[in-house]
This record gives structure tokens, C-alpha cells and sequence, in this order.
């Protein structure tokens, strides 16, 4: 029995017959149109990557970035719509400040995760809203060491080595597993990162893009900093080159 074209579709508050929300299933369908987000939780650090979708050559380079920095420690990579990350790293800022106003101690992520996914949830709940269209995730080393978790759409929210999130997710995935992330430090995740990136990138269907990529790590005494120009580009030539050696092969 198939439910859609039925009505169950026009609020976020309405199952169909089968047990399903609509409603969240169109946010994850915003979230697969739109650019791949991934991120490496290796031995030292985490690592974000983000092929952002260049619509126009008119855009200023480097405006409207997709990675947002949630806390000194903590990273927020998004795929999906670019209004609804916004809100969502504001929240997330909101949560991790208000979680250091009370306990006097840099949040913990997964305070931080958990507070994001019941807000996430509680805009699935209501017909007077919409789920919010984007897929997050979150990186940071607080006092356990690297971690990182994904916030689905729905509001659930996992714990990962290797996230991906958008269009190229499955083949990002597919390579992610490849990887023996415990043993890569940040500087070799980053190169794997941008290499990942430009696979997933499909040059006949997608139009230009650019390659964000943030870390946390010893490299930037746990901090949640913007990769260095001169390490980026250098990534991004080795992600070239490797593209093209794959070609002639």
C-alpha cells in the first residue's frame, strides 16, 4: 500500500499508514541534492571536508563557507540547505555557551550533539514547522580525545570514525572505509580528505566547486582552525594529480 500523493505528506506531524513522516524524508532528499560533507576522526585530530557547489562565477570567493567553528574546540560541517546551517550553528553555539555559563568548563561534544539533535526532533513534531534540510557533522577533541557525531535531519545523531554526508555520500563512504583512520594523523587525513572530495565531485553533472577543509588537532593545539593556503593547495594538487593518474589507468 503506498501512502504518497494521499495528504500524509502536508505536515511534519502526520504518519502514513506504513509508520512513515513524510516530511523528514523530503529534508534528506535536500540534503542528497546538495554538496558532500565529510570528516575523518583520526589518531590526533579530526579533520572536515566540504565540496562546496559554485552557482555563479560572480560569487566572492571563500563567502558563505559551509564549516562553521561551534566553540574553540568544536567544528561544524554541513551539507544540505545553506539558511538552515546557519540557524543550526547559531543554535549550536548557543547551546555550547550557555553549557559553559553553567558548568565553568569547555563543553563536551557530546552535550553539545545532544542538545542540537532534541532541537532538530522537536521541529518534526509540529505541523506549524518543517524538519530542518541539512545533515551535520560535528568534530572536536575535548577531554576524551578526538570525537565525532552526524545529526540527521529526523534528529537522531551517531557517533563515527569516517562520516560522509550529500550527494557523492555513498562513494565517499566506500573510500572513507578503505582507510585505517586510527592510524593517519591530521596532516595525511587532510590529503585524503581533499583526495575523497574530488572523486566524489562529478564534473558532467556538478558546476564548479570549492574545496573547504578545517581541522582540530595537535597541528592547531585543539583548536578548530581553517586548513593553512599553502597545505590546502598542496592538497589540492595531489587530489589532482591522483585524479588524473586514475584516468590514464
Amino acid at each position: 500500500m503506498t501512502s504518497i500523493g494521499t495528504g500524509y505528506d502536508l505536515s511534519a506531524s502526520t504518519y502514513s499508514p506504513d509508520g512513515r513522516i513524510f516530511q523528514v524524508e523530503y529534508a534528506n532528499k535536500a540534503v542528497e541534492n546538495s554538496g558532500t560533507a565529510i570528516g575523518l576522526r583520526v589518531k590526533d585530530g579530526i579533520v572536515l571536508a566540504v565540496e562546496k557547489l559554485v552557482h555563479s562565477k560572480l560569487l566572492v570567493p571563500e563567502a558563505n563557507r559551509r564549516i562553521q567553528t561551534i566553540d574553540r574546540h568544536v567544528g561544524m560541517a554541513t551539507s544540505g540547505l545553506a539558511a538552515d546551517a546557519r540557524h543550526l550553528a547559531s543554535r549550536a553555539r548557543d547551546e555550547a555557551q550557555s553549557y559553559r555559563d553553567t558548568y565553568q568548563f569547555p563543553p563536551p561534544l557530546k552535550a553539545i550533539a545532544d542538545r542540537l539533535g532534541l532541537y532538530v526532533q522537536a521541529y518534526t513534531l509540529y505541523s506549524s514547522v518543517r524538519p530542518f534540510g541539512i545533515s551535520s557533522i560535528l568534530g572536536a577533541v575535548d577531554k576524551d580525545g578526538p570525537i565525532m557525531f552526524v545529526v540527521e535531519p529526523s534528529g537522531v545523531f551517531y557517533g563515527y570514525h569516517g562520516a560522509a554526508v550529500g550527494k557523492g555520500s555513498q562513494l565517499a563512504k566506500t573510500e572513507l572505509e578503505k582507510l585505517k583512520l586510527a592510524e593517519l594523523s591530521t596532516r595525511q587525513a587532510v590529503f585524503e580528505a581533499a583526495r575523497i572530495i574530488y572523486l566524489v565531485h562529478d564534473d558532467a553533472k556538478d558546476k564548479d566547486f570549492e574545496l573547504e577543509i578545517t581541522w582540530i588537532g595537535d597541528e592547531t593545539n585543539g583548536q578548530h582552525q581553517i586548513v593553512p593556503k599553502d597545505l590546502l593547495a598542496e592538497a589540492e594538487q595531489k587530489a589532482k594529480d591522483a585524479m588524473e593518474e586514475g584516468f590514464d589507468s
